[in-house]
């Protein structure tokens, strides 16, 4: 919400430094960040901040509705990452089997990569993104095999990978 003034009205502040209290309405480089109230020149808030729509005046009625938002905000990142600790929850007691062409050694034709894993996954309703999974390197060989799953910073688990040959009918 952008303070409307008129032409010649100047902001004024109550301390003896001269500065502006402003809540800034965008992220704001080596000043601030969104929402948050900062104490500017009266200058660079006149010629820069207001004119550009980065910043408004500091009154009660705009920082409630910041704090209101903030709260808002809050509670959806919370909501989020309990989803997210539920997803991790179930993935660790879920194992992907893949299917892939081998040589009778167990070498394979071609080889598995975070993507196979990822769409293993949404198919069985695990919305996981190719960047989610960890693979030090492309899987070559048959086996079983256990890769980290980073859901978020603080969300880590865990998924078996059962790679077995194509079933060949004959």
């Amino acid at each position: 919400m952008v303070v409307q003034r008129k032409r010649g009205q100047r902001i004024r502040s109550a301390d003896r430094k001269g500065g502006v209290e402003l809540m800034l309405a965008e992220d704001v480089p080596k000043l601030g960040n969104q929402g948050e109230i900062v104490r500017v020149k009266p200058g660079f808030a006149r010629n820069y901040l207001i004119p550009m729509g980065l910043a408004t005046v500091a009154t009660p009625a705009n920082k409630m509705m910041v704090e209101s938002h903030r709260k808002r905000q809050e509670e959806a990142q919370i909501a989020r990452r309990k989803s997210i600790k539920a997803l991790g929850d179930k993935i660790k007691n879920y194992s992907v089997t893949l299917e892939a062409n081998a040589t009778d050694e167990g070498q394979l034709y071609g080889s598995i990569v975070a993507s196979d894993v990822s769409k293993a996954l949404k198919s069985a309703n695990y919305e996981v993104e190719p960047s989610h999974v960890q693979m030090e390197g492309p899987i070559k060989s048959l086996g079983m095999y256990t890769i980290p799953i980073i859901l978020d910073h603080e969300v880590k688990t865990e998924v078996k990978v059962w790679v077995v040959p194509t079933a060949s009918i004959k």
